[in-house]
């Protein structure tokens, strides 16, 4: 089955290198300069540069016949394009299932992104999701990674697992897309607070401590929305969040960083040149938080960081001036 990948940024670009190296693969992206200077080298120069592009992956700048010369469908866009990008492309989409591997809620709504493509697609458009522990660059360079792809439409599951699955890719199924897609928006707010201890040079106790609690804020608030226990301490939540919280490829922690040694968010974005997801997820996620009454002091302090309410280290103080409790429920 070919698949056409919407969206040509670090992560749709290395995604589409991996499904071309199983066949042929198209990548759209909205921006045609960009499209046209790749096609130059052969390679994404702006984000994941010196690395060659598979014979297999065609570049497409005309949006319908990208869509046209496929049978699915990945969307790799920021979670607040995600709507824009669905309405964009349904004309041409005819009987198309779609996946994605977008991360994170739709702004002011909170809604998951399963949601937001139910409502535009049509409950009867078969959709998964591809999420796990996953850097663009390791995945362009073809070092071995594991992800999810998770969907209630298990015929569609196999079809994303057994194009995107080799032998330095390899692929589990879930059914479980609420726990997945709450796995990978949770972890990027923890990837800030993980962040901004480091950014303060606070040690390794305090990062190991905001990992263990930031999991059990996860798990707290999965259990109240009837995730699996086993999605959440698999790769889509337990892998992601190690991977995001340690990582400084992730563009998440890098914010955090910057935080932590006094930057503005203003600043910390132009030097990342990316969409940081969990500054507009913290939102989001204490929102779910207060909706379900569940307990998750690590993201609402990261929110009054983002938000200016708080500096990083007053945030840290109030964190460490609470009482004493039982580590588990």
């Amino acid at each position: 089955m070919i698949f056409t990948v919407i969206g040509a940024g670090s992560w749709g670009t290395a995604l589409a290198m991996q499904l071309s190296r199983n066949g042929t693969t198209y990548l759209w992206g909205r921006n045609p300069e960009h499209l046209k200077a790749m096609h130059a080298c052969r390679c994404n120069e702006a984000y994941l540069p010196g690395i060659k592009l598979p014979d297999d992956l065609i570049l497409e700048a005309n949006l319908e016949q990208a869509i046209n010369k496929s049978d699915a469908i990945l969307v790799v866009s920021p979670s607040h394009a995600f709507a824009e990008i669905l309405t964009k492309i349904k004309p041409y989409l005819g009987d198309r299932p779609v996946a994605w591997a977008s991360k994170g809620f739709e702004p002011g709504s909170g809604r998951f992104l399963h949601e937001v493509a139910e409502e535009i697609l049509g409950k009867n458009t078969p959709i998964a999701l591809v999420t796990g522990p996953s850097f663009a660059k390791d995945v362009a360079e073809g070092k071995p990674t594991l992800v999810t792809v998770a969907s209630t439409n298990e015929k569609f599951a196999h079809i994303v697992t057994h194009a995107l699955h080799n032998k330095k890719f390899r692929v589990y199924i879930s059914d479980d897309i609420i726990g997945a897609e709450l796995g990978g928006a949770v972890k990027n707010v923890l990837a800030l607070a993980t962040g901004i201890c480091d950014g303060m040079q606070l040690g390794d106790n305090t990062r190991a401590a905001i990992l263990t609690r930031g999991m059990a804020e996860m798990m707290r608030l999965g259990k109240a929305m009837n995730c699996k226990t086993e999605t959440l301490m698999g790769l889509s939540g337990l892998g992601d969040l190690v991977l995001t919280c340690t990582g400084d490829l992730s563009r998440n922690r890098r914010m955090g960083l910057a935080l932590g040694r006094g930057q503005t968010i203003e600043e910390a974005r132009k030097e990342i040149g990316q969409v940081v997801e969990g500054i507009g997820t913290a939102e989001e996620v204490v929102r779910l938080a207060k909706k379900h009454k569940v307990d998750m002091p690590i993201s609402e302090h990261v929110l009054k960081v983002v938000q200016g309410e708080m500096t990083p280290k007053q945030a840290v103080v109030e964190l460490m001036s609470r009482g004493p409790r039982q580590e588990f429920d």
